[in-house]
């Protein structure tokens, strides 16, 4: 199969791989014109294996690995790994669904790459990964709390930063309630200056106030 793909044929890969819940996958699906495949923490390593060293499928780079939170699920995390095969001119993900407190095996084994994607899932979702050989955040500061990407992770975060001039160093403190965060799309400085530019709905309250006839 080269490109383009038809979403008759990769469906039809799809059931082929999913092989009626004997393989490493359990489901498929074909949407926007690509393949993505559902696959097991207990299973993943050997789901990447597979989709690299078939030699009728050879996906052998891979992309990217990424998280997805949904809070109202009780596997509320969607681990992602989007591969590429460059023999066939194929791309496709493959999905693994888990908790706050199950481990995803690493697939640093069957993909090199995966070191710091799963190193920047850990950080920013706080999904962790079991054999992997340095899982440590990436992205965030030594000793942040938290996970930035989860849904229930606060927009102003816990702490800010700034530098001290009297101290001469950088300063953590707590975050402060900050006014302007509470969005307020109709307040007139969010406007553009009348004459600039069209009006848009909210402008008129930074708008002169009309005289009354007679003043």
């Amino acid at each position: 199969m080269t490109w383009p793909a038809t979403p008759a044929a990769l469906d039809k890969l799809g059931k082929g791989l999913v092989a009626k819940g004997k393989g490493p996958f359990t489901r498929h699906q074909v949407a926007f014109g690509e393949l993505t495949l559902w696959a097991s923490p207990d299973t993943v390593v050997a789901a990447l294996t597979r989709l690299r060293d078939d030699e009728a499928l050879r996906f052998s780079i891979l992309i990217d690995v990424c998280g997805a939170d949904y809070p109202e699920r009780a596997k509320r995390f969607d681990v992602v790994y989007h591969l590429l095969s460059m023999t066939r001119n194929l791309r496709c993900r493959v999905k693994v669904e888990t908790d706050e407190d199950t481990a995803v095996p690493s697939v640093t084994g069957v993909f090199p790459s995966a070191d710091w994607f799963e190193r920047e899932t850990f950080d920013m979702y706080g999904v962790f990964f079991d054999g992997h050989p340095d899982l440590r955040r990436i992205l965030t500061d030594y000793g942040f709390h938290g996970h930035p990407l989860r849904k229930d992770f606060p927009m102003t975060g816990y702490v800010e930063v700034r530098y001290d001039d009297e101290l001469k160093r950088v300063v953590y403190e707590p975050v402060k309630s900050v006014e302007w965060r509470n969005w307020d799309f109709l307040s007139p400085w969010e406007g553009a200056e009348p004459g600039y530019a069209p009006l848009l709905p909210g402008d008129q309250k930074a708008l002169p106030a009309a005289k009354e006839p007679g003043k």
